[in-house]
């Protein structure tokens, strides 16, 4: 495939995808949900913390970049709600909504928010879509939209915990130990926007 038929196949894969029936867009938010569920078990546990290292955050940044921002947060409205009610596709094969509640809500509150800021820019602006733009994009998402809630669910549940704690442990028990990996998956994800989505 020479270049010009790349850049042509792109944009009309981009395109039978916004334009995509009702019923298509809800199974394909289904279906990113389920993605979502499966990078969730790819979990590293730290012994100083409630808080996995998991896979599933990458899933989030590419719902919002493939499914926009409708359906890209509807992806993760399910995952959510699903997992709440009977789907036990949370980090470690957990659900209900005690693990909503638990130390990691805020996280689940923040993969919704963050796939529809990444779902808008990427539908809004096409010139966001390169390798650069779309990795500070992402970014912005993963570090602000994600760790604000994030943090703020993990700081509330050690509260009703108990535990006496301060602004340094909550960021070494909820950030620090993830941004080099979060690095990874934030490039990761700027790569798939730079090799599938169009520039116009």
């Amino acid at each position: 495939m020479n270049m010009e038929n790349y850049y042509s196949t792109r944009k009309n894969v981009f395109e039978r995808i916004q334009d995509a029936s009702t019923a298509t867009k809800l199974l394909m938010s289904l279906m990113m949900a389920c993605f979502t569920g499966l990078m969730a078990q790819i979990i590293i546990p730290l012994p100083w913390t409630p808080v996995p290292i998991t896979a599933q955050t990458f899933a989030v940044l590419c719902s919002g970049l493939f499914l926009g921002k409708k359906y890209g947060c509807l992806s993760q409205i399910l995952y959510v709600v699903l997992g709440i009610a009977f789907v036990p596709w949370f980090g470690g094969m957990t659900g209900g909504l005690e693990v909503f509640l638990g130390s990691t809500g805020g996280f689940l509150i923040g993969f919704i928010i963050a796939s529809y800021f990444i779902g808008y820019i990427t539908e809004r602006y096409a010139k966001a879509r390169n390798f650069t733009r779309m990795a500070v994009v992402i970014g912005i998402a993963n570090f602000a939209l994600i760790y604000i809630p994030g943090l703020a669910g993990l700081a509330l549940w050690m509260s009703y915990q108990g535990m006496a704690f301060s602004v340094f442990d909550l960021l070494m028990m909820g950030l620090v130990p993830f941004i080099v990996g979060d690095i990874v998956k934030i490039l990761g994800a700027a790569s798939v926007s730079k090799v599938f989505l169009p520039k116009d």
